[in-house]
């Protein structure tokens, strides 16, 4: 029981990552209708800039903000390429657009940064927290949960109270009425995928250290990351907050059983099969009636 509890907090890092990553999908779908699968390849980015920087010699500090910098500058290119050629294309063919652009950063970043060579992550936050049932919570699982809670809360009441906020819905719902009406719709969409691109950066730095330390494990962080914003319907922020810990927590309590452990990259696939075949309830009960 010790074990799997140990396993359960320890997965709260990787949660606290998928649910911050989830909410960032979840907000770029709703500011700008396109379901980002470069989401964690952008964060990717920015964190190894981060690291060969620091390899290079370069004290943290300033290497994180470097790395965070070029990986919002990402974040704007790819959001400056989703909207000079496909601003008119159906939701599915930008979805489309964004698995071809993750092909290319993957190949890109994995010949950049010498394929499956390992490197080394600097810890951003060593160190214990605090102490639950016997077990260490490390301060960057702490962390991780905070920055998802507070983006969280964040995006919920910039879109609900602001004036901002405002013009970003009608920019999602009714883009070319946003642009009529005088809504600086190239600037507010650049502003959306620069903070995702700045966010999820800053997440990833944060999780590298404990994940498998190449190009392409970490930018497949997206897969539990669309687990967690399908779980809050790419709607839903605090559905998404929720989905992306537990998944997480999840994963982690596999590797309790060896027989499992070595299918734990399979959860977030098999949450999303769990969710669709929910969401499917409704119409295969009018089918059997």
């Amino acid at each position: 029981m010790n074990g799997l509890l140990t396993a359960a907090v320890a997965g709260l890092t990787a949660g606290g990552a998928y649910a911050l990553l989830g909410v960032c999908v979840v907000f770029t779908y709703r500011l700008v209708a396109v379901i980002n699968f470069t989401a964690a390849a952008i964060g990717t980015t920015g964190t190894f800039v981060l690291i060969a920087l620091h390899e290079a010699g370069m004290p943290l500090a300033p290497a994180v903000l470097i790395g965070i910098a070029a990986g919002t500058l990402v974040g704007i290119a790819i959001g400056l390429i989703m909207m000079t050629w496909f601003a008119e294309a159906n939701a599915s063919s930008k979805a489309a657009v964004t698995v071809a652009l993750l092909v290319g950063i993957v190949a890109v970043g994995l010949r950049v940064t010498g394929g499956q060579h390992p490197h080394h992550f600097p810890e951003l936050f060593p160190g214990s927290a605090f102490r639950l049932a016997g077990v260490e919570v490390t301060l960057s699982s702490v962390l991780t949960i905070g920055l998802a809670i507070l983006f969280t809360i964040v995006a919920d009441l910039l879109l609900a109270r602001t004036r901002t906020g405002l013009q970003l819905r009608a920019l999602s719902e009714r883009p070319v009425a946003a642009e009529l009406i005088g809504i600086p719709v190239q600037h507010l969409s650049l502003l959306v995928w620069g903070i995702t691109g700045a966010v999820t950066t800053f997440s990833l730095m944060i999780i590298a250290p404990q994940r498998s330390p190449d190009f392409m494990s970490l930018s497949l962080l997206v897969v539990p990351a669309l687990a967690a914003a399908l779980i809050g319907l790419f709607r839903n922020f605090w559905m998404t907050l929720i989905g992306g810990i537990m998944t997480g927590v999840v994963e982690g309590t596999t590797s309790v059983f060896g027989s499992l452990s070595q299918y734990r990259g399979a959860v977030p696939f098999l949450i999303m099969l769990a969710v669709l075949l929910w969401l499917q309830r409704g119409a295969r009960w009018d089918e059997a009636r």
